[in-house]
């Protein structure tokens, strides 16, 4: 329930977790609210908000439009980081230009990708104010470590995993009772889901 969903996150931030990642496209914008709610007893300086801008939006007409809904919708005034959510139709030239005016406006602090391929980076105008890819990303799957990791590595640009404990199901399962995950777990003297993490 709403309630609930609201109440393990204000129980995450009250045992130290800092990072809330949301984007306008889960739940239509539900999911943005029932953050800028959950956040709401909890100063707003020491979170870190990241939401992301669908490919529709990102461009010159509904870029600006988009990120202020983000923000009335998380009862916030600025966005840590604003990720362009998934390679669209926009040139890549102008999505960045006006995450740079946002930058230059206050209204978010940083800009990155998601679901960024090799390809795409390498295209990316302005790359070194890209702080971050949030990709696919987990023992199940490592397709990233072949091109994408390495020269995101080179660079300086963390990767932000996203379904690091799989996707639930069959995959998830097996990583969870996986004999090495279990052995690793066992000598940290910590849970196979924090090994999953890490």
């Amino acid at each position: 329930t709403r309630a609930e969903e609201i109440a393990a996150l204000r129980y995450g931030l009250e045992h130290g977790l800092r990072l809330i990642d949301t984007a306008e496209m889960y739940g239509d914008g539900r999911s943005e609210r029932l953050v800028g709610e959950a956040i709401a007893p909890f100063e707003r300086e020491k979170l870190c908000l990241v939401s992301k801008v669908l490919p529709n939006n990102a461009n010159r007409r509904a870029l600006e439009r988009s990120l202020d809904a983000s923000l009335a919708a998380l009862k916030t005034d600025y966005l840590d980081v604003y990720l362009y959510h998934w390679r669209g139709d926009t040139p890549l030239e102008e999505t960045v230009e006006m995450l740079e005016k946002m930058v230059e406006k206050g209204k978010i602090k940083t800009w990155g990708g998601a679901n960024f391929d090799l390809e795409d980076k390498q295209e990316l105008p302005q790359v070194e104010h890209c702080v971050t890819n949030q990709v696919l990303y987990h023992l199940g799957s490592r397709g990233i470590e072949v091109a994408l990791k390495p020269w995101q590595d080179e660079r300086g640009v963390p990767i932000m995993a996203y379904c690091p404990l799989a996707q639930a199901g069959s995959l998830q399962q097996t990583l969870l009772v996986n004999p090495v995950v279990k052995q690793v777990a066992a000598e940290l003297n910590v849970s196979v889901y924090q090994v999953l993490l890490l």
